[in-house]
């Protein structure tokens, strides 16, 4: 008996140590040799793609082109590249019938397709199985699936790229020819900052473990949690900024790692003066399908922008993006949105869309694909700032927050970021909503939606 009980224990134990190894990743000893001298450089810059035939005013600001970050990126590749995009359609024509705006993602699929005979590991976390470009690069590089579906019946939104645990960039770009030539697009660049690249690295290594599992294991590698909180920030030599690295949803956050939803918190409560935000979508509901479809009524960023503006005075401009994809939803929180000042003194909320031409062979001529939200003393970057996306699919966002005792402080990143938002804000893209609504207050079919210019400030 006594036998019994000890093979017993020793089948327990096995089980345990066996449980607790099969959630972690072993990575090598050198992931974290971190240094004050890689962890505090004068090292972001932003990246933006803006199509030819979209005619922005001239700030006398030009940033670096978004093709020409990712390929500055991968020229700095030694050894690992990390990749992780909702989307994969970079290589989607042929040779002979490509037009000259999808050649930039060609050129980029095949820089991908090049690394391994350079000696650099390509990784590759989706939630795509249906991919012929992950197929393609799955001879060249490791592609890891994330069964998403299963996990938390969303999909893994997150869009960034890891170059060698140094360098990153994080944005609203996706693999997608389109990001490079035809849709609006705005990210960051961090080079030779290997701290922050480090924790999205530790991101990557999570959804990394997670290949075809339909469970969330319940230990937490120490190789995935975060290196840097809400309260605990990686303070960098960027004017004595400070940067943290937040993801979604709630099951997927591991130890330490602050959720998005509580960073868009984090930002707006700490505004003291004024809130850009422009994005793709902004819809307060969550989606959920699950034996049927049910819609619920998500808040909490709605209610913390109409805490901002009416019980703080804060300044509020919403840039939304106005495409064949809008929710027609969109336009009745809006209008709520811009109600709020009615009659109220010190109270300013305002709300345009950007809108540009759609062709009808999808390729989305102009669309405004931003996810950033810029205040006074921080900058935060990229979500659509819909309830499903926080609720039930994977993203990834990142803060820069600036030291407020700082009065000098240069042209910072969030100098340049706001420059991007006030000039699309006064571009002749950026149109105000009028509706035109039945006698039960809701609005007819979307293509009854009119928009007209407002006058320029």
């Amino acid at each position: 008996q006594k036998c019994i009980a000890i093979f017993a224990l020793l089948c327990c134990f096995a089980v345990l140590v066996a449980l607790i190894f099969s959630s972690v990743d072993i990575w090598g000893d050198d992931e974290d040799g971190i240094t004050e001298d890689n962890c505090s450089r004068d090292c972001i810059v932003l990246v933006e793609n803006i199509p030819d035939d979209l005619f922005l005013p001239v700030t006398g600001r030009t940033h670096l082109p978004l093709s020409a970050g990712f390929h500055t990126l991968l020229d700095q590749a030694k050894h690992s590249v990390e990749v992780v995009s909702p989307v994969w359609d970079l290589n989607s024509w042929d040779l002979e019938t490509m037009p000259s705006t999808a050649k930039q993602g060609q050129l980029l699929f095949q820089r991908l397709l090049n690394l391994k005979s350079r000696g650099v590991k390509l990784k590759i976390a989706s939630s795509l199985t249906n991919s012929a470009e992950l197929k393609t690069l799955a001879a060249h590089a490791e592609v890891h699936f994330v069964n998403m579906t299963a996990l938390t019946r969303g999909g893994l939104h997150s869009s960034f790229i890891i170059v060698d645990r140094k360098h990153i960039y994080i944005g609203s770009a996706d693999m997608d020819w389109r990001s490079l030539s035809k849709r609006k697009e705005l990210g960051v660049v961090v080079y030779n900052c290997s701290c922050l690249a480090l924790d999205f690295h530790r991101v990557f290594s999570f959804y990394w473990q997670l290949h075809e599992r339909d469970y969330i294991p319940s230990i937490w590698s120490k190789r995935v949690t975060a290196l840097y909180g809400k309260n605990d920030a990686l303070e960098l030599q960027l004017n004595a900024s400070h940067a943290t690295v937040y993801t979604s949803p709630e099951v997927l956050c591991p130890k330490d790692r602050t959720r998005d939803v509580e960073a868009i918190y984090q930002v707006v409560q700490s505004a003291k003066t004024f809130i850009f935000i422009s994005v793709t979508d902004y819809l307060p509901l969550v989606n959920r399908r699950f034996r049927g479809t049910s819609v619920t009524y998500w808040s909490p960023i709605d209610e913390v922008i109409r805490e901002a503006v009416v019980l703080r005075g804060v300044r509020v401009r919403l840039l939304i993006s106005f495409w064949k994809k809008t929710h027609p939803l969109t336009f009745n929180f809006a209008t709520s949105l811009k109600s709020l000042c009615m009659q109220l003194h010190n109270c300013s909320l305002e709300v345009r869309f950007f809108s540009h031409r759609e062709q009808n062979d999808d390729i989305q001529h102009g669309l405004n694909h931003n996810k950033y939200m810029v205040t006074d003393n921080a900058l935060y970057i990229n979500h659509d700032w819909v309830g499903s996306d926080f609720a039930v699919n994977a993203g990834v966002g990142l803060v820069v927050q600036m030291n407020n005792s700082l009065k000098d402080r240069g042209a910072t990143i969030l100098e340049h970021v706001k420059a991007a938002f006030e000039r699309d804000w006064r571009s002749r893209y950026a149109k105000s909503l009028q509706g035109s609504k039945d006698h039960q207050g809701k609005y007819r079919n979307l293509q009854q939606v009119k928009i007209h210019t407002e006058t320029k400030e």
